[in-house]
C-alpha cells in the first residue's frame, strides 16, 4: 500500500471534525455522491456511513464502517462499493508545529480489483485519494477559520 499524504494548516481538531461528522463524507470522499444515514456511534468502532457512490441515474446503496478508532489520531474504515468489492483505508493524523500531516493508506480487500497487479490497482487508489486529502484540508481548513 502506498501512502498519500498532505500538510494543512488546519490544526488536528479541526482535521478530526470533519472525520468525525459522517454528514460530510460526500464532500471529500471521491465518487461518494451523497449519504442517507449516519450511525449516531459514528466514529466509534463498529459504526457505520451509509452512502451511495457513483450519479444518478447509476446510484449504488453502500456502507462504511469503522474498523479501529484511535480519536482525533487514527480512523481504519471499511470501505464499501458493491459489486466492485471493499477497500480498507486507513487515516493517521500527524500534528505539526502549525497545522497537521494527514497520511491516507488504501488498498483493496475484495472483489475484482483484486484482479489487477498491486501497482496498477494502487495507481488509481492515489490519485483518487490525493484528490481527497485536498478536499479533506479544505474543509478543514473552512472549520478551522469558522472556529477561530
Amino acid at each position: 500500500m502506498r501512502t498519500v499524504s498532505r500538510w494543512t494548516p488546519a490544526g488536528p481538531d479541526a482535521v478530526w471534525s470533519v472525520l468525525a461528522d459522517g454528514w460530510t463524507y460526500p464532500g471529500w470522499v471521491v465518487g461518494a455522491s451523497r449519504m442517507r444515514a449516519v450511525n449516531p456511534g459514528w466514529p466509534g468502532a463498529g459504526a457505520r456511513l451509509h452512502h451511495s457512490v457513483g450519479s444518478w441515474p447509476w446510484l449504488l446503496d453502500d456502507e462504511t464502517s469503522v474498523r479501529e478508532v484511535d480519536p482525533g489520531r487514527r480512523l481504519v474504515l471499511r470501505a464499501r462499493a458493491m459489486p466492485l468489492g471493499a477497500a480498507r483505508v486507513e487515516i493517521t493524523l500527524h500534528p505539526q508545529a502549525q497545522g497537521t500531516r494527514v497520511e491516507i493508506r488504501e488498498d483493496a480487500e475484495s472483489g475484482p480489483s483484486l484482479l489487477l497487479p498491486a501497482p496498477a490497482r494502487q495507481l488509481g487508489i492515489v490519485l483518487r485519494n490525493r484528490e481527497a486529502l485536498r478536499r479533506l484540508a479544505l474543509l478543514a481548513e473552512r472549520a478551522g477559520w469558522a472556529t477561530g
